[in-house]
């Protein structure tokens, strides 16, 4: 049906406010609303959803083209017997040190997946998969130098790349083969990728960064990367920009860069077939901005970063759980606006 297809290419196309003419239009033709949602709405969701998936698309316009659950940074290392601390508004965060020398981290043994509350993880993921069926779903893993930083203490963890490497390689040698083990679970549970949130390394000088970080996320990626599966590579910490020629060599299918830096700098040294994320602050917007201030934030950086075809607009990290959601609809309604326009 020709009105649908119409619908279908301009969903491709995220022309938002054309879609819902079309809509009212076909409605009013007396086309049956299942047709319009099955041969208008849902194809050319599948379709955008498929290609982003396969890397041969980079549209920012697409306002929602991927679902990715909840991530929780304690969740491994609570696998591995970490002490937690919990409230009512905020996500677990880790206490202590599980480990405090090499000894200890060679003793230390690798949890299996399903595990603590990793199995809960794998199975929801896996129930939202089967009833999100119009965009890839992606699961959220924390990378393998941030979840060392959660098992020795984030300050030890920094302070013994240099005091202390072996230490720090011990545990690395731990935290990578459990990681690879949780991502697979998410493969064959039949998600689309996950999203390897790495933001301790952004601490690191370029030069630790290649040590204790990259050559372990791209064990990772290696593992597990495919055409059927894709490694979304998440860092927001403040040394990326100095770190782009190594984290290009990952061979991510995605790069995602939290507030901390300029955009459009780490887009200027990516290679152009690598989809950059970023990088709307989650605090000074989603959170303690306003629907005024997030339409300005979002204008400024799409004029900055949108002439980059690999560029896709997005919070700079995680949303924190008492933000706006007038500001949620106005950083999405500003994005449209702006390529409208």
């Amino acid at each position: 049906m020709e009105i649908c297809d119409t619908i279908s290419e301009k969903v491709q196309g995220g022309r938002a406010k054309e879609v819902v003419a079309l809509i009212n239009q076909a409605l009013e033709e007396g086309i049956a609303p299942d047709t319009i949602l099955t041969e208008g709405l849902i194809t050319g969701m599948n379709i955008i959803g498929q290609k982003f998936k396969n890397n041969e698309v980079f549209v920012p316009e697409i306002l929602a083209a991927a679902a990715v659950t909840m991530m929780d940074l304690s969740l491994e290392a609570e696998a591995f017997g970490c002490t937690l601390h919990t409230s009512e508004n905020e996500v677990p965060t880790v206490v202590g040190a599980l480990v405090t020398d090499e000894d200890e981290a060679d003793e230390l043994e690798i949890p299996q997946v399903g595990d603590a509350r990793t199995g809960l993880y794998i199975e929801a993921a896996k129930k939202a998969k089967s009833r999100i069926t119009d965009r890839p779903v992606l699961a959220g893993v924390i990378g393998p130098f941030s979840l060392a930083g959660r098992l020795m203490d984030v300050t030890e963890a920094l302070a013994n790349c240099i005091c202390d490497p072996d230490f720090v390689h011990a545990v690395m040698r731990k935290t990578t083969p459990f990681l690879i083990e949780y991502a697979k679970a998410y493969k064959a549970a039949g998600l689309d990728g996950i999203v390897m949130a790495e933001p301790l390394s952004g601490l690191l000088s370029p030069a630790l960064e290649e040590e204790f970080s990259a050559p372990y996320c791209k064990e990772l990626i290696d593992a597990v990367q495919d055409d059927s599966f894709a490694v979304i590579y998440h860092n927001c910490g403040p040394n990326t920009p100095k770190m782009t020629d190594s984290l290009s060599s990952l061979g991510a299918s995605a790069y995602h860069f939290g507030d901390a830096v300029q955009l459009e700098e780490i887009l200027d040294k990516m290679p152009s077939d690598r989809v950059v994320m970023g990088n709307i602050s989650p605090s000074k917007q989603f959170l303690g901005g306003t629907p005024d201030s997030m339409a300005q934030a979002v204008k400024e950086l799409l004029e900055k970063c949108a002439g980059h075809k690999n560029f896709l607009l997005s919070s700079g990290c995680d949303i924190p759980p008492k933000s706006s959601w007038d500001n949620i609809r106005a950083f999405f309604r500003a994005s449209e606006e702006f390529y409208a326009e």
